[in-house]
């Protein structure tokens, strides 16, 4: 398990309804098969080496015994492989029997967990055979004097932090499925052999108790389903295998595809997730006392499966972006107006650079004005030409006025920046820090100024990305009286700030990514450090696949070292940013979502981000 993913795959081999032998046979090929591939967990389905739909054979002593051998042979196999296998089996312990799943390490059988919740309806009759599983732990006999613990509360554990837990078919149906309280126990992955047979809108419902099972218990959750080769006397089986991550789907075999399902989970981010929410259940419940059984079966090998977005904050299917735009618009107009009809503002105020940022705060107070029955002619949208202003910008800005139906107004500020200079001893030659901010403090002097003339509030245009980077002017475009943008990432919306002179035919002079790097890449390590809580050697190798061919390794570290040293030393203009609302999962609110002092040390970071 490199960089936090542990490899999993459900799969259901062909098999002969009870036949163990045949079973087992083809069991160990794909477990040998799966060892080459780098297969960590490995799950079979549900009573795989008899065949679930046996019925009343699951009595007859030879089925029994068949079994058990060809639970030995399969054990036997993962000798010598880093691999935790599942296996479905009927054991007999203290009298009764029991629908079991057998969890197999390095030619050993670590446990049985037995079935809890056992269907006796419609085509279901295992109350018939089995016995309903217990939370009390008791000894199974295997062969040779030996013996393994059959109890539903056993963690399969690799680390004291890293465990896997079991539960099988209709428990997870049940209101008071053991996956829930597993997941207490602290088991990160939750495996599932079942042999749910198919029916019309069943793969449906399945996806949804699966979804939400593992996004409620922040686990991942891999279910194994019974193929097409068992009995179709009254049933039929599609072997439809689901893996979830945290509520996400990863991977599914359709039903009747024949195939295998494989992910790489996010065990790193899962626990990480974990130590965030302080309603996830607690583990020091006194009824919870687990049988932990240690197994090692964590490779090397690096994970190759798993798809990495280059843009996490943007959907990547058109029709979700846009759905997700008009979200994002609506929660940022309806605060505005709440925030408007509180205060009892008459009218906002709003600068317009010409750039995406200020047009969304715009197209966002426009709306907002809508929903509160205001005239649009109430936004006062100030362009302020400066230095940098080129004559295109300052077009789209009162073009963009214009189409929006509100006030436009024009105050040149570059005569009042020079006066400024010559008060402070400033050589206005010299394009330094002061040069650029002094633009910036003006604008947002005359926005203030002006909301206060007009009995209003100045809306902010500032975004998440700028804010991460501290790429704003302290009590310049760094403040305002609501900030809408200010969770919205700038992969969703971007500017070109114009603080310096344009070149001699008239273009930008200034671009910020030539400074503070691309901001493809900074929302990427971004949402990497504070929504997923990865190290840097993670975010790295994350990143050279996300940007393949794009970045090479050198430029991507360059950036990330960067994205580190800013973020840490820029804090202090995060700790007193205005309010604003919330619309992702990602937030630097110094009020709730990102609270560290400003003199916190990036040097661990640092470190580990320049050793890479």
């Amino acid at each position: 398990m490199k960089y936090g993913f542990l490899r999993v795959t459900a799969a259901s081999p062909a098999l002969k309804v009870a036949d163990p032998a045949f079973n087992a046979a083809r069991i160990i090929e794909k477990i040998r098969a799966e060892a080459e591939k780098g297969t960590e967990v490995l799950v079979f389905p549900e009573l795989s080496l008899s065949g679930y739909t046996c019925g009343d054979l699951f009595l007859q002593e030879p089925l029994l015994d068949g079994c058990m051998a060809a639970l030995r042979a399969v054990a036997e196999a993962t000798e010598g492989k880093k691999m935790l296998v599942f296996v479905g089996l009927p054991v007999r312990c203290g009298g009764k029997l029991y629908n079991c799943a057998a969890g197999v390490s390095d030619g050993m059988v670590l446990g049985f967990v037995p079935k809890t919740h056992l269907p006796n309806y419609n085509e279901f009759y295992e109350a018939r055979h089995f016995a309903r599983g217990s939370r009390e732990t008791a000894f199974a006999s295997l062969w040779e004097g030996m013996s393994a613990p059959l109890t539903t509360d056993i963690l399969f554990a690799a680390t004291p932090e890293i465990a896997v837990a079991c539960e099988i078919c209709e428990d997870v149906w049940a209101g008071d499925a053991p996956s829930a309280r597993h997941a207490q126990a602290g088991a990160a992955v939750v495996v599932n052999l079942s042999a749910s047979n198919e029916t019309v809108g069943k793969r449906e419902y399945r996806k949804t108790i699966l979804s939400a099972q593992s996004g409620r218990n922040v686990c991942a959750y891999v279910y194994c389903d019974a193929g097409v080769r068992e009995s179709t006397s009254d049933m039929v089986f599609a072997g439809n295998h689901m893996i979830f991550e945290n509520g996400a789907m990863l991977a599914e075999a359709a039903p009747f595809s024949g195939g295998d399902c494989t992910a790489e989970i996010d065990v790193g981010f899962l626990l990480a997730e974990r130590r965030r929410l302080n309603t996830f259940g607690r583990a020091d419940r006194d009824d919870l006392n687990y049988f932990t059984a240690e197994a090692d079966f964590f490779t090397d090998a690096e994970p190759t499966l798993r798809a990495v977005s280059p843009l996490p904050f943007v959907p990547e299917e058109e029709g979700e972006r846009k759905e997700r735009a008009q979200l994002i618009l609506n929660m940022q107009a309806n605060a505005l107006a709440r925030r408007m009809a509180h205060t009892g503002a008459k009218t906002a105020v709003i600068g317009i650079s010409g750039g995406l940022d200020s047009t969304l705060a715009l197209l966002v107070t426009a709306r907002a004005f809508d929903l509160l029955g205001k005239d649009r002619k109430n936004v006062f949208a100030y362009t302020m030409p400066g230095f940098g202003t080129t004559g295109k910008t300052k077009n789209n800005s009162l073009l963009l006025m214009d189409a929006m139906g509100v006030t436009s107004r024009t105050v040149p500020i570059s005569e009042t920046v020079l006066k400024h200079f010559a008060d402070i001893g400033h050589d206005p030659a010299v394009l330094n820090a002061t040069y650029e901010n002094a633009q910036a403090r003006y604008r947002t002097m005359i926005l203030m100024d002006a909301a206060n003339e007009a009995g209003g509030i100045v809306v902010g245009t500032g975004d998440l990305s700028e804010l991460a980077l501290g790429w704003c002017t302290y009590n310049g475009d760094h403040m305002s009286m609501y900030a809408v943008n200010c969770s919205v990432p700038k992969t969703l919306v971007e500017i070109s700030p114009e603080l310096l002179p344009p070149d001699a035919a008239g273009n930008i002079a200034q671009k910020t990514e030539d400074i503070v790097g691309p901001y493809e890449l900074h929302d990427f390590f971004l949402f990497r450090f504070v929504r997923r809580g990865d190290s840097p050697a993670k975010t790295l190798f994350l990143a050279q696949k996300a940007f393949a061919g794009r970045y090479d390794r050198a430029t991507l570290k360059k950036w990330l070292v960067n994205f580190y040293r800013r973020f840490f030393s820029q804090q202090f203009k995060r700790n007193c940013v205005p309010d604003g609302v919330k619309v992702g999962s990602v937030s630097l609110s110094p009020r709730g979502d990102w609270r560290m002092p400003s003199d916190a040390s990036a040097a661990l970071w640092l470190e580990q981000a320049e050793n890479l």
